[in-house]
């Protein structure tokens, strides 16, 4: 049992769970509450909408291992599943049904809510994974942004099952009202943020497998460009992703007082800059390895933004909190 959840990433499928349920209770939920919805279908289908996210993920991690038993080999033997405890047709087939079990729950919950969408992001998202393990992966910067974009989509999916079952319970009148603007807004900008945190992460992960990468010539940026230079292209998307951050503090956030400025500062700017730090003296895998778990902290970080969102918009509009009590 420890090797299959070890497999399946348990830790990371947590981490998932947690975002698309804090992203419904925390950011749409107060949105539909100040323009008077109390509850909707999605209600009911959140937990759907998360195990087969999690299906699905567990699949891909699967599948990922599978076909990585050489590399794993040279690059982290001592955590290798699949090969040492784990056959490589076990793995396949732990994928298939995973995978499969997930794409038609996410299916059926397409078909519940009417929505085509939804369907269509159940159906490419694992086929990405696939492509993503078997070839993309292997070649330049292209597996680094379809593991990021995945990782945008599982934020942005919960956004589209909300909107989906609104249209479904009031017609396309809905559209005309400010609240499918607010819910693609702020979910919009979690997920841009899940987009460039993956990114930055994906990228120190490959410098770290870069001895087994280059021994099966993957085409991965630090072997084409160089540890130096992919260095320095993380420092930039570190800085453009600090500059988005304050663009959107400045543009988006209405509330009154600096509480989500000091977050910024003070929970992701000085982390960001450590993390840079930290790439700046990685030489080792192990090195690498730190940074790339210190990159995860900074998005579980921004994640968690939700809740001061939460009690920003409680406390402006008189929502009541986990509807437990009003913030005066």
């Amino acid at each position: 049992m420890f090797n299959f959840l070890k497999l399946i990433r348990v830790q990371n499928l947590i981490f998932i769970a947690f975002i698309q349920l804090i992203m419904r209770q925390t950011i749409l939920i107060p949105i539909l509450q100040k323009y008077g919805f109390e509850a909707t279908q999605a209600s009911g289908m959140i937990g759907l909408l998360i195990i087969a996210t999690v299906l699905i993920a567990a699949g891909g991690y699967a599948l990922n291992d599978y076909f990585d038993v050489k590399i794993d080999a040279i690059n982290k033997p001592e955590k290798q599943v699949v090969g040492t405890f784990i056959p490589r047709k076990t793995a396949m087939l732990m994928h298939q049904l995973l995978s499969g079990l997930g794409i038609i729950l996410g299916l059926l919950l397409a078909y519940v809510a009417r929505s085509f969408t939804l369907g269509f992001i159940f159906i490419v998202v694992p086929g990405l994974l696939w492509f993503y393990s078997a070839s993309y992966k292997r070649q330049f910067l292209t597996g680094n942004l379809t593991i990021a974009f995945v990782s945008a989509i599982t934020v942005l999916v919960v956004g589209v099952m909300e909107l989906a079952f609104l249209r479904k319970e009031f017609g396309t009148l809905i559209f005309e009202t400010l609240i499918p603007k607010e819910i693609y807004a702020w979910i919009g900008v979690f997920s841009i943020f899940s987009f460039l945190c993956t990114l930055i992460r994906e990228i120190i992960k490959d410098m770290e497998d870069e001895k087994g990468d280059r021994e099966f010539e993957c085409r991965t940026m630090p072997i084409k460009w160089g540890i130096a230079k992919t260095k320095i292209f993380l420092y930039v998307l570190i800085l453009i992703t600090n500059i988005a951050l304050y663009v959107v503090n400045y543009q988006f956030v209405p509330f009154e007082g600096t509480l989500t400025l000091r977050y910024i500062i003070f929970g992701l700017s000085l982390p960001f800059l450590a993390l840079g730090y930290f790439i700046f003296i990685a030489k080792t895998p192990k090195d690498f390895h730190n940074a790339s778990n210190f990159a995860k902290i900074i998005m579980l970080i921004g994640v968690l933004y939700a809740f001061v969102l939460y009690f920003l918009q409680a406390k402006t509009y008189g929502i009541s909190l986990f509807n437990l009590f009003i913030v005066k």
